[in-house]
């Protein structure tokens, strides 16, 4: 059935829609032209860092906005292909993203795996969760702890209001428009109290939604916050 199933659909790549090896892939051209964060990377926000380092480094960013997150990773920058995959899971109801980019954040984050994780994924308002049908960060929380044999909780968080579209807006203001704004559903705090979590979104830009989150996952009682995202909003080298 596998194999007919392969005659009549063949596994194409998730970038260009060209032909690859196997599902859930990308071709050696996109794969090359992907970028995928690697080497020495903030590791509060995961941008990357120029040099070579033993101990933990930290962006200028980081080092200026206080986080309240013990540590944070990306899989990908967003731009280029990177920025094409996160908008085509974002907008365009391509769920078969989740799984390889899951695998990729799982690969980022190896090193924040704790026994007892649970994963968390940035909540959507109810009414932008219907118009679009998904949680795109719920999509790859479930695939990513599937793929590292974590515990998730989709629904932990909420989002108690509505927010403006951020676009646009500077770092101290997208701050403000999310202060106070995600918290933990009552009926959950009990599962977060005492734990370490993990808060996955597909893309981080300021950070002020991962901080909201954070803090409310603070406030639960949670014994650490840590954070993955699929892509890292970056300046150009």
């Amino acid at each position: 059935m596998q194999t007919l199933v392969q005659m009549v659909y063949p596994p194409r790549c998730l970038s260009c829609g060209g032909l690859v090896d196997s599902d859930f892939g990308l071709c050696g051209a996109c794969w090359r032209d992907t970028p995928f964060v690697a080497g020495l990377a903030c590791d509060l926000c995961g941008v990357p860092l120029p040099g070579l380092s033993d101990r933990a480094e930290h962006c200028d960013d980081c080092l200026r906005i206080g986080r309240p997150r013990a540590q944070g990773r990306a899989a990908l920058l967003y731009r280029g292909i990177g920025r094409r995959l996160v908008l085509a899971l974002k907008h365009g109801d391509r769920h078969d993203i989740a799984r390889p980019a899951a695998r990729w954040m799982a690969r980022a984050a190896r090193d924040l795996h704790r026994g007892d994780l649970l994963l968390l994924p940035v909540p959507l308002h109810h009414h932008r969760h219907i118009a679009r049908r998904y949680n795109q960060s719920a999509l790859l929380a479930g695939a990513m702890a599937e793929e590292m044999g974590m515990a998730f909780c989709p629904d932990a968080l909420e989002r108690k209001q509505p927010t403006p579209s951020l676009d646009g807006r500077s770092r101290d203001e997208r701050f403000a428009v999310l202060e106070g704004v995600i918290g933990v559903r009552p009926a959950r705090r009990a599962l977060l109290a005492d734990r370490p979590v993990m808060v996955i979104d597909d893309v981080m830009t300021s950070g002020a939604t991962l901080a909201a989150a954070t803090e409310a996952c603070h406030a639960a009682g949670a014994k650490e916050v840590f954070t993955c995202v699929l892509a890292r909003v970056a300046k150009e080298p």
